[in-house]
C-alpha cells in the first residue's frame, strides 16, 4: 500500500541571439497546494478506498489475536504488545501521536485501578447489617473508613418537574433513605407519567442517584423488595460482583462525585427510620391516596454507623492515538475508533478476541493507512482526523470515557465519531441464510439527520452492503447503541455511526478465532467506514446536529 511519489523539475529553455547574450537558468522546486476542493478530493476516494484489502486486514488480525497476544486483557502484557504493534504502524504511515504531554505521544495514559470490596457493615444502633447480605453498593462510596451517617427519609427519591420528594427537604451530606419503584395514584396509574407506563425514576436507579446527587447528598438507599425473599431475588446477579475484582477509572468510585448508591433489603430500610418493614411500605398506600408526594412520618434513628471499604491498585493501560492534521478546516476533527482490548485468558484458555474487537482494530489501522497515504499525495482530509484505538471497553467502555472527560482534542471542535466493533463475521440470522453481504448500522441518525444520509449515500455508491438498522431501534432490548464506545461520544452531543456484525455463537468465547473472519466482508465494512469519514472530513459544511433520538 505504500506509494512512491516523483517529484518533476523543469529547466528554462535558452535562447542566444547575438555574440553578447547572457545565458539565464531558472529552478522550480514550489510543492503543489494540498488540494481542498470538495468535489476534487471525492473523486480520488475510490483510490484509496481500494488500498484497504481483506490480504491486509488479514495480516494485521494474524498478529493482534494470536496466542502471542494472549487475550489482549486489559493492563495485560498482550494487550501492551497489541499497543505497540499500532503505534508502531501509525509511526511508520507517517500518522502524528497527538499527546504531547506523554513521553510517547502515540499513547494516552488512562488511569484505570482494579478494585475489590473489603469489609462492609452498617451499624443501626446495636444491629448490624453486612454489605452482601443485606445490602448492596452499586458503584463505590465515599465510607472508606466507619463513618457516622445523618439519616433522613425522603419518599421515592422522585424530584420531578410534576413530583417532587425533595421540596423543603435538606439532605445536604446526609444518608438518603428512599423507597424502590415509583408511586401509582388510587386508580393504579403512575403519578410520573400520568399513566400505566412506568418511568426511569421506577426503571434505573441511576435516575435517583442523579437526583439526590443534584441535592447534594452523600448516600441514596434504596430498599429493594417488598420482604427479605424478594430482596434476595433481585439482587441475586449482584452477590459475584462483591468476590470479584472489578476494574474502574481512578478517582471516579463515586461516579464523579455522584452520591454513592445502595440496594438494601426492607429491613434494612425499616431499622434506618426506626419503623418495622410493613409501616414502611405501607407509606405507597398514603401516596396513592394522597395523589402527590407525602411527608413521612418516620423518626430516623441518630446512632448509625457505615463502612464499605474498597481495596484498589493502580492497573495501567493506555489509548493509542494517530492523527492526521486537516487542511483548511484543521480545527475541526473527526475521532475514528475501535477498541483493541479483549478479556484475556480464563480458566487457562485464551480468549483471542479475532472479531471482538480484533476485526475493528485492524480495520481502522488500514484506515489510517490510506489516508496517510491520500495526505502524502497531496490529497490529505480537509479536517482532521484522530485514529484512535481504545482500551477497557470490555471493563465498561472506561477507555473512550477517559477520553471524553479528558480529550486530546476539544469536544466541542469533535464532529463526529465513526466506531466499528465487530465487522468480520455472521450473526445467528445471516448465517441462516449465508448472507454476508450486510451490516448493522446503528446510531447515525440519533443525533444526525446527515449523518444517516452520507451513511446511505456511500453505501449505495462505493460499496453495496445491505444496511441493516433492526439495532438501530429504540425499543431494542439489546441497548447496542449503549454497549460500544461511540456512546460516550453520542451523550456528549457528537453524531456518531457504529459497524457492527451482530452476536454469533463465538462471541466472548475461546473460539472466537481468525480462520473464522470472513476478511471479504470486514473489508467491504471497512471501506465503507472509509467512504463516510473521507465524506465526514472534506465536505465543505460540517454535519449538523439536528436530532435528540434514543
Amino acid at each position: 500500500m505504500k506509494y512512491n511519489k516523483f517529484y518533476v523539475y523543469a529547466l528554462a529553455a535558452f535562447l542566444t541571439t547575438g555574440c553578447a547574450t547572457t545565458p539565464t537558468t531558472t529552478t522550480s522546486t514550489t510543492a503543489e497546494a494540498p488540494v481542498a476542493d470538495a468535489d476534487r478530493l471525492r473523486e480520488a476516494a475510490p483510490k484509496y478506498a481500494a488500498t484497504i484489502t481483506a490480504a491486509d486486514l488479514s495480516k494485521h488480525l494474524n498478529i493482534i489475536a494470536s496466542d502471542e497476544y494472549e487475550g489482549r486483557d486489559t493492563g495485560s502484557k498482550g494487550l501492551q504488545m497489541a499497543a505497540e504493534y499500532i503505534s508502531r504502524e501509525f509511526k511508520e504511515d507517517g500518522l502524528v501521536g497527538p499527546v504531547k504531554t506523554n513521553a510517547n505521544p502515540y499513547y494516552q495514559p488512562v488511569n484505570l485501578e482494579r478494585s475489590q470490596w473489603g469489609e462492609g457493615y452498617l451499624m443501626v444502633g446495636k444491629q448490624k447489617f453486612m454489605m452482601g447480605q443485606d445490602f448492596f453498593v452499586l458503584g463505590a462510596s465515599p465510607y472508606q473508613t466507619e463513618q457516622t451517617a445523618e439519616v433522613v427519609f425522603a419518599g421515592y427519591g422522585i424530584d420531578a418537574d410534576n413530583y417532587s420528594d425533595y421540596a423543603n427537604l435538606d439532605v445536604t451530606g446526609k444518608m438518603v433513605v428512599v423507597l424502590g419503584g415509583e408511586p401509582k395514584s388510587a386508580d393504579g396509574k403512575f403519578l410520573v407519567s400520568g399513566t400505566e407506563k412506568a418511568s426511569d425514576w421506577g426503571n434505573d436507579f441511576r435516575t435517583k442517584r442523579n437526583a439526590a446527587t443534584k441535592r447534594g447528598a452523600k448516600s441514596v438507599l434504596v430498599v429493594t423488595g417488598t420482604n427479605a425473599g424478594e430482596f434476595t431475588t433481585m439482587t441475586q446477579r449482584y452477590r459475584n460482583f462483591l468476590t470479584r475484582p472489578s476494574i474502574g477509572l481512578k478517582g471516579n468510585g463515586t461516579q464523579g462525585g455522584a452520591t454513592a448508591a445502595m440496594m438494601v433489603s426492607p429491613q434494612v430500610g425499616a431499622a434506618l427510620l426506626g419503623t418495622t418493614p410493613e409501616k414502611m411500605l405501607a407509606y405507597a398506600n398514603e401516596v396513592a391516596k394522597a395523589g402527590k408526594p407525602t411527608a413521612g412520618t418516620f423518626t430516623a434513628v441518630k446512632d448509625v454507623k457505615v463502612k464499605t471499604e474498597r481495596n484498589s491498585t493502580a492497573l495501567p493501560s493506555d489509548n493509542v492515538l494517530g492523527y492526521i492534521e486537516g487542511t483548511d478546516k484543521k480545527d475541526e476533527v473527526i475521532v475514528v475508533t475501535a477498541h483493541y482490548d479483549h478479556v484475556g485468558i480464563e480458566d487457562g484458555e485464551i480468549f483471542n478476541g479475532a472479531n471482538d474487537d480484533g476485526s475493528g482494530t485492524v480495520a481502522v489501522v488500514e484506515l489510517a493507512e490510506a489516508f496517510a497515504q491520500a495526505k502524502k499525495d497531496g490529497m490529505g482530509p480537509r479536517r482532521s482526523i484522530l485514529f484512535m484505538l481504545v482500551t477497557a471497553e470490555e471493563k465498561g467502555l472506561l477507555g473512550s470515557e477517559y477520553y471524553a472527560n479528558n480529550p486530546i482534542f476539544p469536544l466541542e471542535n469533535t464532529v463526529a465519531n465513526i466506531n466499528i466493533d465487530m465487522i468480520g463475521r455472521m450473526d445467528f440470522d445471516a448465517e441462516k441464510t449465508n448472507d454476508q453481504n450486510y451490516i448493522y448500522v446503528i446510531g447515525a441518525d440519533k443525533l444526525s439527520s446527515e449523518l444517516h444520509q452520507i451513511n446511505e449515500e456511500m453505501n449505495e455508491k462505493h460499496v453495496g452492503l445491505r444496511l441493516d438498522y433492526k439495532f438501530n431501534d429504540e425499543n431494542d432490548p439489546n441497548r447496542f447503541y449503549y454497549r460500544s464506545d461511540h456512546y460516550n461520544f453520542a451523550k456528549n452531543g457528537i453524531p456518531i455511526v457504529f459497524y457492527f456484525n451482530g452476536v454469533h455463537a463465538d462471541y466472548h468465547k475461546a473460539t472466537d478465532t481468525v480462520d473464522k473472519i470472513l476478511f471479504e466482508k470486514a473489508e467491504k465494512a471497512a471501506r465503507l467506514a472509509f467512504h463516510v469519514t473521507w465524506e465526514l472530513a472534506n465536505r465543505d459544511n460540517r454535519i449538523v446536529v439536528d436530532s435528540n433520538k434514543k
